[in-house]
Formats: C-alpha cells, structure tokens, sequence
C-alpha cells in the first residue's frame, strides 16, 4: 500500500502545491482543513481516491490526532497574517504548531515539515514573528527531527500579494505603500513546495532552512517590476510609518468596535511593526542550495499570472502591437 501523508491546511496557498506533489509522488494525500466542503478542488490533484479533504480544527487535539492516524509523514501549513475569532497568531501559530508535533511525536511519526516564516524571532515586538518563533521551538521540542522552512514573501498564482496591489492600481493614479525601502526576497510558491515534499520523503537533512528566491529587492522595487509586467504607471508613494502606525490603528479600533464584522484586511498594527524589517534569507543560513533546488526568478513568473491586470487583459500585447501597423 502506498504512504500516507497528512497536510494540515493543504488547500491554502501553499498547501495545495504541496498536496499535488506529493500526490505527483505516489503517496495518498489527507488534506486536514476546517471546510472540506469548499477544499473539494485537491480531489483532482490524484487519482479516484488518493486526495482526500477531511475535517479538522488545530485549535482541537482529537480532531489533529484523527486527522494524523496511520500517516507516515505530516506537513504543517497553518498560519494565519491576520488574527479573527478564535484564530489568533497564538492560538493558531504557537499552540497549534505545539499541537501537530506533540500528537506526532505520540504516534510515532518519524517525519514532520513544519511551514514558519524569515522573521520568526521570540524577542519581536510583532505578535506574528513572535507566535512563529515560538511555534518553531515547540516543534523542535517534541520533534528534533523536523524540517523546519522559512519562507520569505511567496508570490504565485493564487498569492496575496502581488495580486493585492496589481489590483490597487485599478483605484487611482497613486501606489502608496507602509515600508518602501523594506527588502523582501519573494520565493516562488512551487519552489516552497518542493522543500516540503524533500523534507516529508527524507531527503531533506533535518534542521531550519530559509528559503528566498534569487534577488532581495526594496517594496518600491518590486512595485515598479509589477507595474512594468501589468503596463500600468502608477506613482509609487512610500508612507511614513507614523502615518501607518495612525492608519492602522484606526482600522484595529473599527474591527474591535465591530465585534470583527470589519476584519481589517487592510492593514494592522502588526503589519507595521513586521514592516519596519527586511525579509531576507539570513547569512549563513541553509536554504535551497542545500535543498538542491534552484529557485524560479520574477521574471518567468510574474506574466504568467498577472497580465489579468492590464489595462486590456489578455488582449494588451495585441493592442500595443497594433498601435505600430502602418497603414
């Protein structure tokens, strides 16, 4: 019979090219998520059978551990970038993580890839970066063998972020952007999941490793390299982080007077602090040289899913081309 892995949110972003690899492996995949009534779309990533959402909640130690029975390997891709309800940086990303490596250590499970960030660091004052160390060390408490990955910003079809502000400049004239000269070394979501799937078939060495991808470029940087890939101008304006330190409060304030109607997806009090650092592969540390993965570019990626944003969509290359016919 073939393996069995369990991916804890395998139909999020990461999850799901994670879940499709290691199906691509032979393995059967069981994708724990909270709906599985809306993750019925990784069924396809296999054969009849061998893809499989079911229920689970990381907040709840039966549901991960029935998830979990009678895996050979687990992928932890739970995190959340914005706190609602009862999914809190701590209760998600510190007892959580603590949670998935404690029942695996319980069961016996001799391989755990556990997703975290660049950043994580137990002395932050941002509560992201804060719960994400801690999340780390309680994996490594209960599971020493762990691979333990690191990723920088992650961009990609389905990614928040060059998708978020490629969608801001349908608004106005104006990119303002909290953290202009922050550097961020964007990763390729695939080249994430081929780190997962080394770790989780043992061909990874134990250990942390961060993953960023071949250049680390300022917030202002890679504004101006997606505005040259959707053929829009746009004035990129960097905020003072006062500014943003004022914004941000105002929008955490109308999301706690709102009892969380409005969740803020905008911009947090955290978002601010987590800006005011660079997010870039530390010197020295292991990543995908060590991997044996060579990590995709901006370049070979960013057209492919974001000339949606053009100003004619997929029509703007004939357009332009046009332009140029004499007559």
């Amino acid at each position: 019979m073939s393996k069995l892995v369990t991916i804890y949110g395998g139909s999020g972003f990461v999850g799901r090219y994670i879940t499709r690899r290691m199906a691509n492996e032979g393995w059967r995949v069981r994708v724990a998520v909270r709906r599985p009534n809306e993750a019925m779309h990784v069924k396809t990533y296999g054969v009849v059978g061998q893809v499989e959402p079911v229920f689970c909640n990381v907040r709840d130690d039966a549901s991960v551990a029935l998830a979990m029975q009678g895996a050979d390997a687990v992928v932890n891709c739970v995190g959340v970038l914005n706190e609602l309800g009862k999914n809190g940086f701590d209760a998600v990303q510190a007892d959580g993580a603590a949670r998935v490596a404690r029942i695996a250590a319980a069961q016996g499970i001799d391989r755990l890839v556990h997703i975290s960030a660049i950043g994580a660091d137990a002395a932050s004052d941002s509560d992201y970066a804060r719960t994400k160390a801690a999340g780390e060390a309680a994996v490594l408490e209960h599971m020493p063998n762990a691979v333990i990955l690191r990723p920088s910003v992650i961009f990609g079809t389905e990614d928040q972020f060059f998708n978020r502000f490629a969608g801001m400049t349908r608004l106005g004239p104006v990119l303002p952007l909290v953290g202009a000269e922050t550097l961020f070394q964007p990763v390729y979501v695939d080249d994430v999941a081929k780190a997962a799937v080394k770790g989780a078939l043992g061909e990874a060495e134990p250990g942390i490793y961060e993953l960023g991808g071949p250049e680390a470029k300022s917030f202002r940087a890679l504004m101006s390299q997606m505005l040259a890939v959707i053929h829009r101008r746009r004035i990129v304006i960097g905020l003072p982080f006062w500014v943003a330190r004022i914004m941000a409060g105002v929008l955490d304030i109308a999301k706690f007077v709102s009892f969380q109607l409005f969740p803020n997806n905008i911009l947090t009090r955290d978002q601010v602090r987590n800006l005011r650092r660079d997010n870039v592969v530390s010197e020295g540390a292991k990543g995908f040289a060590e991997l044996g993965i060579e990590p995709a570019t901006l370049e070979s990626v960013l057209p492919e899913y974001l000339w949606k944003f053009r100003p004619a969509g997929q029509y703007d290359d004939i357009q332009n081309s046009a332009r140029n016919l004499r007559i």
